[in-house]
C-alpha cells in the first residue's frame, strides 16, 4: 500500500498539469485574442511614450 501513497501525489500533479497545459493552449486564440492583442498594444503605447518623456527630460 506504500507504493500507491507514493505514485499518487506525483499522479495527481501530473493530471493538473495537464489540464492547466489544456486551459492555456484553449485560450490561444479567438474571441480573446484581439482584446488581448489590443492591451498590450496599449501598454506598450503607455510605455513607449512614458520612455520618450523621460528621454527628453534627460536631454
Amino acid at each position: 500500500m506504500d507504493y500507491v501513497s507514493a505514485l499518487l501525489p506525483p499522479a495527481v500533479m501530473a493530471v493538473l498539469f495537464i489540464g492547466v497545459i489544456r486551459v492555456i493552449v484553449k485560450s490561444q486564440g479567438g474571441a480573446n485574442k484581439a482584446k488581448e492583442d489590443a492591451a498590450v498594444d496599449a501598454a506598450l503605447a503607455g510605455a513607449e511614450t512614458t520612455h520618450q518623456a523621460t528621454a527628453k527630460t534627460d536631454a
